[in-house]
This record gives C-alpha cells, sequence and structure tokens, in this order.
C-alpha cells in the first residue's frame, strides 16, 4: 500500500483529503505545518507528500528542500493559490512532481497521485541508465557509437589525423559530420593549432569571399580595416567547410585555385599568403550527384574527394541509441539542473523503433524536450515526443497546405496533450503567457478530448 503525507493548516482541506485518499486504498498521514510534518516524514517515509506552499514557519517548498537532503525519491505534490503561478514555476524547477491549483479539483487531484505513485514504483524497478557523470560530457567533441558504422569511420579518423590530406565528410543533417571534423584536428598533427569551422550557407557570396580570404581596408564599402579570413586565422591547424556544396559557381573557380596552389589573396590584396592550413569539408547533400547535374565543378569534387568520410545515419546504427542516451541524459541533467537517470522500456522501445530523419541532433532535441515534460527520475513513454514523417515524401512536400494558424494550432494542441491539459504548464513550455494561451485556445476553438 502506498503511503501518502498532507501537510495544510487549513484544516478543512486537510481533512478532505485524508478522508479522501484513505478511501483510495492509500496510508495516510497528515500534519498541520511544515515543521510537524518534517518530523512525521522521516518516521513514516512516504512515496509521496501532498503539501500547501504557503504555511506558517517552514512552508512548502522549505519542507521539499528539507526531505530532498535525506531522500530524494520522495514525490511532492505542491498545492498553490491560482495566483501564485511564479512561486509554482520556482517549485517545479527545485524537483516537484506536479503542483494542483486551489481551489482543489479532486478528480484532477487523483490523477496527479496516481501518476506520480506509479513513477516512483517505476523508478524503483529500473537500474539508473547513466552510467560515469562526467567522462562523456566533459569532452565536448567526443563522438558516441560502438556499432560496426561508427567503428568504420574510427578508423577514417585515424587513417587521416596525422597528415594533412583533404578530406570530404559526407552524411545527412544531424549526423554529427562537425564533430568528425574535430575529432581529425584533435586526434593528431594539428591538435595545439587552431579549428576554425565556417558554414557556407551561412553567408552571402560576397561575405563568404571575405569570411575566407580577408580584406585590406578600403576594399569595399564598410571594410575600414584589414581582417585576416579563416583561412588565414586556421594557420596550421584546421579549415572546416561546412556544407560546401552550397558555395556559388564564382567561389568554386577561386577555391579550386587556391587548393591546387596553396596560396590565396586578401579581398583588395595584392600580395599571396600561403596556406598551412588542413581543409576538412563536409556536405549532407551527394556532390557526384551534383557533378552529373553540371552544378559542382567535377575538377573541384576531385580535389576536395581525396580522402571520404561516410558518416551513417542513425537508423543504420541504432544499437549505439542506449549510449547515446546515457550521455545526452548527462549533458541535459547537467545544463538543465535535472535528474533524470532512468528510462521505462516502453520510452527506450519508442526511441529504438523510431526512424530519426533529423538523426543524432533530432535525438537530442527530443530528449531535450523529453526531460523538460518529465517529472521524478523516470523518462516515461508520454515524456517523449516523436515527429511523425511519412516515410516516402518528405515533411516540406506539402507545405503550402498549412497556414502559420494550422501549425500554431496544431503544436498548442499537442503541447496540452503531452501535459495532460494542465495550463500553466503548458503556457511555461510554450514560452507565452497564461492569458495569451487562454485566448489562443479559444481563437482555435481547441477543445479537451
Amino acid at each position: 500500500m502506498a503511503k501518502i503525507f498532507i501537510v495544510d493548516d487549513d484544516e478543512s482541506i486537510r481533512e478532505t483529503l485524508y478522508n479522501f485518499l484513505s478511501r483510495e486504498n492509500y496510508e495516510v498521514s497528515k500534519a498541520i505545518n511544515g515543521n510537524e510534518a518534517l518530523k512525521g516524514i522521516k518516521k513514516t517515509m512516504p512515496d509521496l507528500v501532498i503539501s500547501d506552499i504557503r504555511m506558517p514557519g517552514m512552508n512548502g517548498m522549505e519542507l521539499m528542500k528539507a526531505v530532498q537532503e535525506f531522500d530524494s525519491t520522495i514525490h511532492f505534490i505542491l498545492m498553490t493559490a491560482y495566483d501564485d503561478m511564479q512561486t509554482t514555476i520556482e517549485a517545479i524547477q527545485k524537483g516537484a512532481y506536479d503542483y494542483i491549483e486551489k481551489p482543489l479539483e479532486i478528480d484532477k487531484l487523483i490523477i496527479i497521485v496516481k501518476r506520480a505513485i506509479e513513477n516512483k514504483v517505476l523508478s524503483e524497478k529500473l537500474d539508473s541508465v547513466i552510467g560515469d557523470r562526467n567522462s562523456s560530457v566533459k569532452n565536448k567533441n567526443i563522438i558516441i557509437g560502438k556499432s560496426a558504422a561508427m567503428k568504420s569511420v574510427y578508423k577514417n579518423i585515424g587513417q587521416v589525423a596525422d597528415n594533412k590530406v583533404t578530406t570530404l565528410i559526407q552524411g545527412e543533417s544531424g549526423t554529427g559530420k562537425e564533430l568528425v571534423a574535430k575529432a581529425i584536428h584533435y586526434s593528431g598533427i594539428t591538435k595545439e593549432f587552431p579549428f576554425v569551422a565556417v558554414n557556407c550557407t551561412a553567408l552571402t557570396e560576397t561575405l563568404l569571399e571575405s569570411e575566407l580570404f580577408g580584406h585590406v581596408k578600403g576594399s569595399f564599402t564598410g571594410s575600414i580595416r584589414d581582417k585576416k579570413g579563416k583561412f588565414e586565422l586556421a594557420g596550421n591547424g584546421t579549415l572546416f567547410l561546412d556544407e560546401i556544396s552550397e558555395i556559388s559557381p564564382n567561389l568554386q573557380v577561386k577555391l579550386l585555385r587556391i587548393l591546387q596552389e596553396k596560396e590565396f589573396e586578401r579581398v583588395g590584396g595584392d600580395y599571396v599568403i600561403p596556406i598551412k592550413a588542413r581543409i576538412i569539408v563536409a556536405t549532407n547533400r551527394n556532390i557526384q550527384k551534383l557533378v552529373d547535374e553540371g552544378k559542382f565543378r567535377e575538377d573541384l569534387f576531385y580535389r576536395l574527394n581525396v580522402v571520404t568520410i561516410n558518416v551513417p545515419p542513425l537508423r543504420d546504427r541504432k544499437e549505439d541509441i542506449p549510449q547515446l542516451l546515457n550521455h545526452f541524459l548527462n549533458k541535459i541533467n547537467l545544463e538543465l539542473h535535472k535528474n533524470v537517470s532512468k528510462i521505462s522500456k516502453r520510452a527506450m522501445d519508442l526511441l529504438i523503433n523510431h526512424d530519426w530523419v533529423g538523426n543524432v541532433r533530432e535525438l537530442e532535441n527530443t530528449l531535450m524536450q523529453a526531460i523538460v515534460l518529465s517529472n521524478g527520475d523516470v523518462l516515461e513513454e508520454d515524456n517523449i515526443l516523436l515527429r511523425k514523417v511519412d516515410k516516402m515524401h518528405s515533411e516540406f512536400d506539402d507545405i503550402t497546405k498549412y497556414t502559420l494558424a494550422d501549425i500554431e494550432r496544431k503544436h498548442i494542441g499537442n503541447m496540452l496533450k503531452a501535459v495532460h491539459w494542465d495550463k500553466p504548464k503548458a503556457a511555461k513550455y510554450l514560452g507565452i503567457s497564461l492569458p495569451t494561451l487562454y485566448s489562443k485556445i479559444e481563437n482555435y476553438d481547441i477543445k479537451k478530448p
């Protein structure tokens, strides 16, 4: 029989909850204030504490902190006045399982109580999926995976790390191409020198040229002083050009000449500067296909394609997901000050069976969202919101069918469903005020199932 401890200085609320939860076959204890409750909790060691926040003496927040110091597995549901949302948010941030507004809705409370008890029971049955909490998180450039596909990537990295051969890294978006480039840089002869990365899609052609090669004062409007480019700043290290397939034909010609001559000039400059850096380029597109279509220079492709490393999509190395999960839980817990260390079998099955169109980046973002939505230390199936994509069509194929309002309506509906129609919590996760959420629910006519 699960044990619940009730704390409230309002006798009517305290007695109502005591009688109701006793009839629901819980072993119930009660106290009139935080100080009395702390003694009782240490004696009874309940599974769940339901406490008012505002009480004379030790308040609910202080009680929760005191209990967490000797048993962090005891769940807390905090009762709060409707106009006390800031305190409620703080309580959730500090480890409360959930909260309920006054005046109490008993039906809503019993649902939250059952979920909290189930979460604690599940937590006690599960072992932590987190291993060493520091090893992988400390090294931001680590690549995670022990599958055969990743071992092949590691072999390629080892083969090129100790020389400055030009390397092409190919892989879908989100597979970790920049991590592979950094692994090459930091594993070999360039590790003591700069790693300089440039996203070729982030700048216009003119700005990208100045960014890569630098410019001299007065070479164009706004160039008020000499500026070194990325080729120069990389020195004896590594220059990483991401999304190389997107550069213009004009820049393709200049890059080809630079790779052939091993030297370049700043924009507006009149002398050459030798290249000392290793060049690594990456793309999420099939460059050979672009060459065949006349969209990318064949001679430049051969200059870049001295060594090619293909980074596998996550769907081809699903055996790495548990290890990735361990790494990301460590990382996200640290960033969000959370302590989610376990995962239910159903949640793990969801992660293993998903197609991961966005690859490792999508997995990390999904886990980030799931941990934000989680209560307690267990990641459950309901916390995981997966993007549904038709395998036969891109998610953008029919984008013209939808207005911004359609997308917003669907997103708000999904969020409300994820948090069991807890509107203050939904507003917090959506990044909008509670009145704005109520207005949008009304305007979009979003109905609770």
